[in-house]
């Protein structure tokens, strides 16, 4: 019996980025569609693909509690490694390079923009990396916020958090601000946005370790949707794990971390029901700030 060696035409890469770990023959897209084998390596084919580029007030981030009133220039690209069915931002966030119209913004161009901006207003705090998936073009954000800081500017972070802990590890340094979606408490709902079953164990973590982070400001988001996880329940244990953590310098999120209750609004393929009550984002509001302090409404 033959043994055949891998060679260039039949390697496979496994992509490290997120749980998925994609198996990706030569030429082949991940499931974020935003990564490629190239050649034996996984590699971030949207690096630099600019779909949309805003200037935004931050607490449209959303944040609440970091630099109020104070501007960024927000900047996304296309892909996405989950499918959430009610995702606001599908037409990038789901789409193939072909798909979707974009423009080559080097890292350098990107943090020039922003230099300029803030000449013009000193409103302009930094940048935001956010609208599509900015972990699936990790490099990106890294290459761009590196420059950032060294001229001085802010950088946020606006993500679902599913990305391995290497992937936090190489940008945390460099991330000012944070907000990260938890969208839901239990696996099965992350299975329902194309998570898998590590999903939500791995968003935990992304969570934990930025809020360990003494020099990142942290918030968390959590959009209600009717009959899928707007019990008192969900949010509760939501609230109550959040508490717990560790904030990197002797508070615990009770204290220190900002939470986001969001109301749903039909998108996508998930058009089968209303828009969540706005009592009962109030009221889900309430049930958390019985374990955190820092409780906002969104959507409403």
């Amino acid at each position: 019996m033959s043994m055949t060696k891998p060679t260039a035409s039949n390697k496979k890469a496994v992509c490290p980025v997120c749980p998925h770990h994609c198996k990706l023959a030569l030429g082949e897209t991940g499931r974020c569609h935003a990564r490629e084998n190239r050649g034996g390596k996984v590699v971030a084919t949207n690096y630099g693909r600019i779909t949309s580029l805003a200037l935004d007030p931050i607490e449209k981030k959303p944040l609440a509690r970091f630099m109020p009133g104070s501007l960024v220039l927000s900047v996304g690209s296309y892909g996405c490694n989950l499918s959430c069915p009610f995702c606001q931002n599908f037409e990038i966030s789901q789409a193939r390079s072909q798909e979707v119209a974009w423009r080559d913004i080097s890292p350098d161009d990107l943090v020039a923009l922003a230099c300029q901006l803030r000449d013009k207003n000193p409103q302009v705090a930094g940048i935001a990396y956010t609208y599509n998936e900015p972990l699936v073009s990790w490099e990106y954000v890294r290459d761009c916020a590196t420059l950032a800081h060294n001229k001085g500017l802010v950088n946020v972070l606006v993500s679902n958090g599913l990305a391995e802990p290497a992937i936090i590890n190489e940008l945390s340094s460099f991330i000012d601000a944070a907000n990260i979606d938890l969208k839901g408490f239990h696996p099965e709902f992350y299975r329902m946005c194309g998570g898998g079953s590590e999903a939500l164990a791995c968003v935990k973590n992304t969570i934990q370790q930025l809020s360990a982070e003494t020099q990142c400001h942290l918030e968390v988001t959590t959009l209600v949707i009717p009959e899928e996880n707007d019990s008192d329940g969900e949010i509760k244990r939501i609230a109550q794990w959040l508490s717990q953590l560790d904030c990197g310098n002797g508070n615990r999120g009770a204290t220190e971390l900002v939470y986001h209750v969001t109301r749903f609004f039909p998108q996508w393929h998930m058009t089968d029901r209303p828009p969540t009550p706005v009592a009962r984002v109030y009221h889900l509001a309430d049930v958390a700030r019985q374990y955190l302090e820092h409780v906002y409404t969104g959507n409403c």
